[in-house]
């Protein structure tokens, strides 16, 4: 093994090379701060941008821009919106509970007291409403319409006179209360009163939202009413902040935690305050780097990508221990601070370069993806990967040098300066477990590792995926955790708990629990339009809530069966259009379209132009969104008439599809290109593509072995975490990339395999330990977040690095030692020296 004198003589002689390598080494050795006060220019400059990508997205709505499904679902909300008015509309329920019975008389007068005062607020813009007490009302008296009117009517009905009225307005109507109701008994334990707002089509979720909490508000003036203990107001835009705020409660309890736990293993890692601080400041201007980019791309923020800054510490803390242990390691051996850090640059750079390069890959495969917010995803990570790499490569070890210089004149103590992993370190007789086996039995522990990838590869693949709105809200543990915390940590209110209990327990259905199908055609203004409208609701897919061989739907066939039963010169109308006696009309359709539109009630099931209808199918409970998607396009298909199945659910299967698709592609696309670039980046620098093969080992096995625990840890595949797969490849070359290009590094240089080894597992073993622990510690209370998606998410990166770090450790060695061997017996394998070529063509020595 050459001395320390050679290495440095071959590194002096190198040096000479005019390159922008060396180039910048000088200006970093010999001018450090001036590459200070230009990265310090650079990161005001990016502070401009901070604040400026358009505000941030949360919940399902991020996932869904763009994608065809949900651009059918705004054509067909924009169709049923136009009825007569121009305008938006939206929507809120209120949960009204009452143990003893919601349906009785005086909880029926006093949902219409809500109802009356809320339909004449100034301000609240409520244009309609509808609870039981309306519909039992009605069903009372048909020429009551007001919920003054309809209230008047309830105070002189008997009880016998009101049982009645509520067994037959559900049987007409369908009475909006919970499952536990019977029509002999006439009680139900909760009841739904649904509001419409005349909102403006641009009116945003803060507008939105400030109608849904005065109704919550005025719901709390009513006698008897109490938001969040017998009442619960349920509205898209209240749902929409509450998982804004998640966002806020998990920062405030994660965010702290992770820095606690980065400055001890950073502090343990630098062991110098000093270097931990100049450490920290790298890391601090890769976020706002990475912000500041987002910003003047005007690339909003939102939770997706969250898991970008954990990625990008993780890859920052990495480089950063890399650059100071490397460093020290030569000061250790008497250089000189600028001729130590001009080796540890010029060693450490390519792999710096190739371990940036390939993880760029691994975000950027994301690009291949069809959901806009992967596709943003990739390129935010790729270009604070990039940043990383600058802030990390080169103001890292121009700060360094210029305090070590500055320090060098002064009394501040050196505080810590031995590298991770010296011989005479607890570490360094751990680390060296995996270089100890590849002495013994290397054919053993590759094959081993090997064969454990391949099963946990095909283990890997029963992975579930998942996209709704329920996946972004923890579940009661987790709530009741947190709000065992002091101020300011404890969470905020939240009402989606109560209304998702309330749905699932109560009402049988989550927060979606219908698929529409939606039909636009010519000849829904002719009698066809009625035939296969029934069609559809006759013998249905088993996915959804039927009786006697119908469908629980709404459609214009419903509507105008419940108009025959309440309006009798309606039925007469139907009667005398229907020649064949089916119950519906054939023959002079317009003037039973006319009849039928006279109701706002109709307008919602077929355009008053009479070109497009909808049916809306109530899932059952007991079927998944796969299966009601499948049943929505089934019936769909099946339907003489332009017909499309759309809906929440179905733009979240698509979603789900998408997500499937892009994971495996980006996956591939990422090995791929990875595999390609490090066989031609080491034949570029070593003239041996077969160390590029080498690295790719312990990748495989990482990759292998995440997407396993996925599945053993119950973790499905979602938009937050999809990019993980292919993420992990960059993470494993990270660790690979550092060790082997240290372990090529004494090979080159003259030392036999086992010694290289030796060399490499301690020192840059040591530093890829600290960089693992402080990674994993750091990022890994994610799992402490809120939202069960970042949760998810930091288990994987935990995960991710962790396996990345013992496959360098222990797999890496025997596979190395395991090609040696393989050479030795037949000779080089991949050993294209082209290099040498090239300079003996040219008459270069």
């Amino acid at each position: 093994m050459p001395d320390l004198d050679e290495i440095w003589d071959r590194d002096a002689s190198a040096e000479t090379e005019s390159s922008l390598n060396s180039r910048l080494n000088a200006v970093i050795t010999d001018h450090p701060w001036r590459i200070v006060l230009a990265f310090a220019v650079i990161t005001v400059l990016m502070i401009g941008g901070m604040g400026g990508g358009g505000g941030q997205q949360a919940g399902t709505d991020q996932f869904t821009d763009g994608l065809e499904e949900q651009e059918a679902l705004e054509d067909m909300q924009d169709d049923f919106q136009r009825q007569g008015r121009d305008g938006g509309g939206s929507t809120a329920n209120l949960f009204i509970t009452d143990e003893r019975n919601t349906l009785s008389k005086e909880s029926l007068l006093r949902m219409l007291e809500f109802q009356e005062r809320a339909e004449t607020e100034d301000g609240l813009r409520v244009t309609s409403s509808t609870s039981p007490a309306s519909l039992v009302a009605q069903q009372l008296d048909p020429e009551a319409e007001t919920p003054e009117e309809q209230r008047r009517v309830l105070e002189r009905t008997s009880q016998r006179q009101l049982e009645s009225a509520i067994a037959d307005a559900d049987e007409t109507a369908g009475l909006p209360v919970s499952t536990d109701f019977t029509r002999e008994s006439a009680q139900a334990d909760v009841a739904q009163i649904a509001v419409t707002y005349d909102t403006p089509p641009n009116a945003d979720t803060d507008d939105r939202a400030e109608l849904q909490t005065g109704t919550a508000e005025l719901a709390d003036e009513i006698d008897g009413y109490e938001t969040g203990e017998n009442v619960e107001v349920f509205g898209d835009a209240i749902i929409e902040q509450e998982t804004l705020q998640l966002l806020g409660d998990t920062a405030i309890v994660v965010f702290p935690a992770a820095l606690v736990l980065i400055m001890f293993f950073l502090l343990v890692a630098y062991r110098d305050p000093i270097d931990l601080t100049l450490g920290l400041i790298a890391l601090v201007m890769t976020m706002i780097w990475t912000f500041g980019f987002m910003g003047y791309a005007g690339i909003p923020f939102s939770d997706s990508l969250i898991t970008v800054f954990p990625l990008l510490l993780a890859v920052g803390i990495d480089f950063g221990i890399h650059i100071i242990n490397r460093y020290r390691e030569e000061r250790a051996a008497g250089a000189a601070i600028g001729d130590a850090m001009g080796i540890t640059t010029r060693q450490l750079s390519g792999a710096f370069l190739i371990v940036t390069i390939t993880t760029v890959i691994g975000f950027a495969a994301n690009l291949t993806s069809s959901l806009s917010q992967l596709r943003d995803f990739g390129i935010v990570a790729a270009v604070g990967i990039i940043f990383t790499f600058l802030i990390f490569g080169v103001f890292l070890p121009a700060g360094k040098v210029g305090l070590d210089r500055l320090r060098a004149g002064t009394r501040i103590p050196n505080f810590g300066t031995s590298p991770l992993g010296n011989e005479d370190s607890i570490l360094g007789r751990i680390l060296p477990v995996g270089t100890k086996a590849a002495r013994i039995a290397p054919v053993i522990v590759l094959v081993s590792a090997l064969v454990f990838g391949a099963a946990a590869a095909g283990y890997g693949t029963g992975v579930d995926t998942e996209f709704s709105q329920e996946a972004f809200f923890p579940d009661e543990d987790r709530i009741a955790q947190y709000e065992r915390l002091p101020e300011p940590f404890a969470p905020s209110e939240y009402t989606f708990m109560t209304v998702l209990e309330y749905l699932e327990e109560d009402f049988d259905q989550g927060f979606v629990g219908s698929v529409t199908v939606y039909v636009d055609d010519p000849d829904v203004r002719s009698d066809a339009a009625f035939r296969e409208v029934d069609r559809a609701i006759t013998n249905p897919p088993d996915a959804f809530v039927q009786s006697d061989r119908r469908a629980d739907a709404d459609s214009i066939i419903s509507v105008m069966e419940r108009r025959e039963e309440t309006d009798p010169e309606f039925a007469a109308t139907v009667t005398r259009t229907d020649s064949n006696n089916d119950g519906l009309p054939d023959r002079d359709v317009d003037r039973v379209y006319d009849e039928l539109l006279e109701e706002d009630n109709a307008r919602q099931y077929v355009t008053s132009d009479r070109s497009a209808t909808r049916i809306v199918y109530q899932v059952d409970v007991d079927a998944d969104q796969t299966e009601a998607t499948n049943a929505a396009e089934e019936v769909a298909e099946g339907m003489n008439m332009d017909a499309t199945a759309t809906g929440s659910l179905v733009v979240n299967q698509a979603v789900i599809d998408r997500i499937s698709e892009s994971a495996i592609r980006s996956l591939i696309v990422a090995f791929v290109l990875t595999a390609i670039f490090l066989m031609l980046s080491y034949w570029w620098l070593e003239g041996r593509m077969i160390y590029g093969v080498i690295n790719l080992v312990p990748v495989l096995v990482t990759v292998a072995m995440l997407a396993a625990s996925m599945r053993l840890f119950d973790v499905p595949l979602s938009p937050f975490n999809a990019p993980i797969l292919s993420v992990s490849i960059g993470l494993g070359v990270d660790y690979t990339v550092h060790f082997m290009h240290r372990f090529v590094d004494e090979y080159e240089s003259g030392a036999d395999v086992h010694q290289a080894l030796a060399v490499t597992v301690r020192g840059t073993g040591g530093a890829l330990t600290g960089s693992m622990l402080t990674t994993v510690c750091g990022l890994g209370v994610l799992y402490l977040a809120l939202i069960p998606l970042i949760m998810e998410f930091g288990l994987l990166l935990a995960l991710g690095v962790f396996y990345a770090y013992l496959t360098s450790i222990l797999l890496l060695p025997s596979t190395i030692v395991v090609w040696d061997r393989l050479e030795r017996r037949f000779g080089p394998i991949g050993d294209v020296r082209w290099r040498a070529a090239a300079r003996s063509l040219t008459g270069r020595r």
